[in-house]
Formats: structure tokens, sequence, C-alpha cells
């Protein structure tokens, strides 16, 4: 039986469409703070738009290297404005780009269970009954890099160095703590008020003065191949829902493009 037309013209449209459909698809690299509000973002994103988003967490620093690297990223959002502005200084991002989504803050972060009061704020890391302190690596995590800022103001890091457990990122960290693997956690509010998390645990902030502001910026690489989706997304970002989205995360969110310094 020979193929009608009609039958030889489908065939020959399906890779086409393939491709098409492949080509509305964006990749993104996102901080591990942006797990949960990004799940939400995309799927927003997806509905209205019709585009579909490939979100990769991970830490900002490791991300950081990777894209140097070539790594086949369209839009990084990092939970650290230096590592946006190194991207575009070296000419990787695409100029005009870099956008400060966000503002993140840190918590103390224990099981229901536990009964560790967190009311006593970071001192009570000191107690003899906290055996292991979860907190993300300062190497290449900001997140990391606030929790020993804020200790270090507390006066007493070294007190506790010997107590922690380094997550590969923050989510990592909460993850340890969630699991049982620390007593306690300094990890993104983000996190601790997603619903995941939210059953799971309780969290008292820690002060924003105790730590540098965690500016987070987003940049879309120069070496992209679906710029105009991308900026689509971005756009979407700083729309008043996604902003307000944001807000309900625990995140400070100016959504003014000029913020970004």
């Amino acid at each position: 039986m020979k193929p009608t037309v009609a039958a030889i013209l489908i065939l020959l449209c399906v890779p086409l469409l393939a491709g098409i459909s492949f080509a509305q698809e964006i990749t993104v690299a996102a901080a591990a703070d942006l797990q949960f509000v990004f799940a939400d973002v995309s799927a927003r994103f997806h509905e209205d738009t019709g585009k579909s988003v490939k979100l990769t967490f991970g830490s900002s620093g490791n991300f950081f290297t990777q894209i140097q690297n070539g790594a086949p990223f369209d839009l990084f959002f990092s939970a650290d404005i230096d590592y946006a502005r190194k991207l575009e200084a070296a000419g990787l991002a695409e100029p005009g780009t870099l956008y400060e989504y966000a503002i993140g803050k840190i918590v103390l972060w224990a099981p229901n269970q536990s009964k560790i009061d967190l009311n006593r704020g970071l001192k009570v890391l000191l107690d003899p009954s906290v055996k292991k302190v979860a907190i993300a690596n300062p190497q290449h995590a900001p997140y990391g890099r606030a929790a020993v800022a804020a200790l270090q103001h507390e006066g007493f890091y070294e007190k506790v160095t010997e107590k922690f457990v380094l997550g590969e990122n923050i989510s990592q960290t909460a993850a340890f703590v969630a699991s049982g693997s620390a007593d306690i956690g300094i990890v993104a509010l983000s996190l601790a008020v997603a619903p995941a998390m939210k059953e799971k645990g309780r969290y008292v902030e820690i002060p924003a003065a105790e730590y540098p502001a965690i500016e987070q910026a987003a940049v879309i690489l120069k070496s992209s191949k679906q710029k105009e989706t991308a900026r689509r997304f971005l756009d979407y970002l700083k729309t008043p829902a996604m902003i307000d989205l944001l807000k309900t995360y625990g995140f400070s969110a100016s959504g003014d493009p000029s913020s970004a310094h």
C-alpha cells in the first residue's frame, strides 16, 4: 500500500514541528534559593506564553565557572550580583540585560520535632546539644557567605566552625536539616516559607543588619540561541504579579531594572 501525499507531508512536517517546539524552550541556570518560586514562575510563564523553561538549580559560584567554560544556558539567575557583573564585564552576558531581581534573606531553621529554642537566635548554635549546623559552602554559595558574615558579626564564628555540615548549595543545606543530617541550619527564607518545607520545620529570621545584603541578579547570556524567549522570560519576572510572587517567598524585590547598579 503506497503512502498518500498527505501522509508523506505529515512525516516531513513532524521533524520541523519538533524543531519549532524545541526552539520554544529556554534553559535557565538558577540559584538554589529559587527552587520553589521558579517552579511556580516557569509554570505560569508556560501557561501565558506557550514557551517552556528548563530549570537547573545549583550554587551561583559553580554556575559562574560553568558559564565561563561554555555551559549552554540562556539565562543565569545568580544569588550574588557580582557573578552577573563579572559575566557582563567579560563580555559573556548580553549587554544591558543585567537585572537585580531580588534581595535574599537568611533564617535559622529547625525541624518541628526539634527542641532547639530558635528565639535565642544565632547564640543557640553554641549550645552543647547542637552538634551539627548546616550552612551552604561559602566558597561558592552566596548564602553560605552570608551565614559566615552573620556569625562573625555575633563574634563566635570560630567556636561553631567544627559543627559545620556544608551543603553544595542552599537547597542541599536545607535538605541536610530536614533529613536529620544536621540539627539546625542557616538557610534561605525563600526555602523556609515554601510549602514543601513550611510543614516540616520552623524558622526565625536573622537580622539583615548582621550580614551584607544578598543582592541577586540575572543576565541573558551572550551565547544564548534563544535570546528573544529569554528576554520575554526576564520581562515576565518584572511584571507586578511576579514581583508579588517573589515577595510571598520572602524576597525583597524592587522590580525596577534601574536598581541594578
